[in-house]
């Protein structure tokens, strides 16, 4: 490991910065043009769900002003930004009838990206799953799988001519176990640990499907890559023995998923653990499921720490004191290493070689415009110090080739409706006047510099 990092050195000319935010969050127009209902339009309709009763219905109307949002970002150097497809704008039953008027809308916001000399990242699958599916089974069926194959041919077709990078799914584990098994995200269902290991097998197929919908029609220069939000822990103290027993927890947390994807197969030990709540596999499954990719895209947030077990054996994961410093996303304690830990075991235990980190923020409360400025120098803090790990990360060799910071604007955090504000720019959601914070400030700075600074 290298321990003289000179933060102040610039981030290799390739390293990309961006931005990013995903359609249901900031779209609105949530029945316009033909769009679909989703599950999210659906759950946040169920009182109690969603906090104070909030809806997509209107979001912060990225739908009828991505023009102006665009230009904002190219006003403070951003030459990347990630988004999402609404599959419901594409497919409002989620097969059947394709709507011309969702493709049509995407092709217009793309060209305004390109107008505005923004590369766009885009993600096929960001938890609006159509209503219509869930109807039928949702991710606890295969026909989703289905039509999530169909709908990924459909877009790839439609836009990969000025598309080049394409992320699957985002965050298997939000879509399926939060979903399916806890309840607390859209649809809100609480199944049991064999249906819900059934949902993550699903969601991997549609990965390999995404993936394979990418090389048969992306065209020439397509990438393609999963986002993860994995399980991240950091090791307490630096030594041989931390460090292994930090390994051997997140080969464990991540077997369903990285592990199953990269080991073309569930492991022995995952499925003694799972035992007769394990998924059901078909002939060719990880054929599909394995197919190679180009990149890994990481959401990395917060992480547990953990140390060796007693007598040197196992790992010890160790519980946070009450003051632990957190952001008001009551999920979200501040560990900067996380950046650095989960990059560096996704390079180590499974061979990436390119890692970008697709989303990385903060929610806090109660962020107010005074005198024309937010003052929100946690976020600018926050940002700092996780940047400084990406930048250790790649001093030490880990292959980190980019980082977009969640979100560009205030918008939808589903379940939290729009209490938890993430954005660089703040969003009036009267008057849906956009004003870029202090830690927009600062990560213009940082993109034109390419220092932390």
């Amino acid at each position: 490991m290298n321990n003289n990092i000179t933060y102040s050195s610039p981030f290799p000319p390739s390293f990309v910065f961006g931005v990013a935010a995903a359609s249901a969050q900031i779209e609105g127009a949530a029945f316009t043009d033909g769009k679909g209902e989703s599950i999210w339009d659906r759950f946040c309709r169920i009182p109690g769900k969603v906090a104070h009763g909030d809806t997509l219905d209107t979001a912060v109307d990225h739908y009828h002003r991505f023009d102006e949002d665009f230009a904002l970002m190219a006003s403070l150097g951003v030459k990347h930004y990630r988004l999402s497809i609404a599959w419901p704008r594409i497919y409002p039953n989620g097969d059947g009838d394709i709507n011309q008027a969702g493709i049509d809308f995407y092709r217009r916001l793309l060209d305004s990206m390109a107008r505005h000399g923004i590369t766009p990242w885009v993600t096929l699958f960001h938890w609006d799953l159509p209503q219509a599916l869930e109807d039928r089974g949702g991710w606890t069926s295969r026909e989703t799988v289905d039509a999530f194959a169909r709908y990924a041919d459909t877009v790839v077709k439609a836009l990969g001519d000025v598309v080049k990078n394409w992320i699957t799914l985002n965050e298997i584990r939000c879509f399926t176990v939060l979903a399916y098994g806890v309840g607390l995200k859209a649809p809100g269902r609480k199944e049991s640990a064999a249906v819900v290991n059934q949902t993550y097998h699903h969601a991997l197929l549609a990965h390999g499907h995404a993936v394979r919908a990418v090389r048969e029609f992306g065209g020439p220069g397509a990438r393609v890559g999963l986002t993860d939000n994995c399980d991240v822990c950091v090791p307490v103290t630096e030594t041989p023995e931390d460090i292994a027993a930090a390994k051997a927890w997140f080969l464990e947390k991540n077997a369903h998923i990285l592990g199953a994807i990269h080991g073309r197969g569930y492991s022995k030990d995952y499925l003694d653990r799972v035992g007769a709540d394990a998924p059901t596999v078909q002939a060719g499954d990880f054929e599909l499921i394995s197919l190679p990719t180009d990149f890994l895209g990481l959401n990395i947030y917060t992480a547990t720490y953990v140390r060796a077990g007693h007598n040197g054996q196992g790992y010890e994961a160790l519980a946070l004191p009450p003051n632990y410093p957190r952001a008001d996303s009551t999920w979200l304690n501040l560990v900067p290493q996380a950046i650095y830990w989960a990059s560096r075991m996704c390079h180590e235990l499974y061979g990436h070689a390119s890692i970008y980190i697709t989303e990385n923020g903060c929610g806090y409360n109660d962020e107010q415009v005074v005198n024309g400025e937010v003052i929100d120098l946690h976020r600018r803090d926050y940002v700092r110090n996780h940047l400084r790990e990406a930048h250790r990360a790649i001093a030490d060799g880990v292959p980190v080739d980019g980082y977009f910071l969640w979100s560009f604007i205030d918008n939808f955090e589903w379940e939290d409706g729009y209490e938890r504000r993430f954005g660089i720019v703040h969003c009036d959601y009267q008057t849906l006047q956009r004003t870029p914070k202090l830690s927009a400030r600062y990560y213009a700075h940082v993109m034109r510099t390419r220092t932390v600074v």
